[in-house]
């Protein structure tokens, strides 16, 4: 499977399949009176129309090349991965500003190494 969109209308259809099916183990109640698993089931519902939408337009179009870019993911999940440490162990404010300036401040980083290495070229 190399068609980028295809992968993601299958990623949206898997998630909202997810939480569809979790969201029915709770009362629905009515659209007057809304029970707890009303909301989810709506929302994975249009989750999962967009899914379908998106892999019947995979199937029609021309397929995109996937294409990974493991630095900015490495520093996605290293941001993830000190907000939760910081969270638990510090407390919640001292996580939350590392996880907003680690995820700028390295990602601005890369994005310009890339730039001036193009321009170099």
């Amino acid at each position: 499977m190399s068609d980028r969109n295809l992968l993601k209308g299958i990623f949206l259809i898997a998630i909202a399949l997810s939480f569809g099916v979790g969201a029915l183990r709770y009362s629905m109640g009515d659209f007057s009176q809304a029970g707890p698993g009303l909301f989810p089931l709506l929302v994975s519902s249009v989750l999962l129309l967009l899914g379908l939408a998106t892999v019947i337009r995979s199937l029609v179009t021309e397929p995109v090349a996937i294409y990974f870019n493991t630095k900015n993911i490495g520093v996605i999940l290293a941001s993830l991965v000190g907000f939760a440490l910081l969270s638990e162990y510090g407390n919640m404010i001292l996580g939350s500003c590392f996880w907003c300036s680690a995820r700028r401040s390295p990602a601005a980083l890369i994005r310009w190494c890339a730039t001036s290495r193009s321009q170099a070229h």
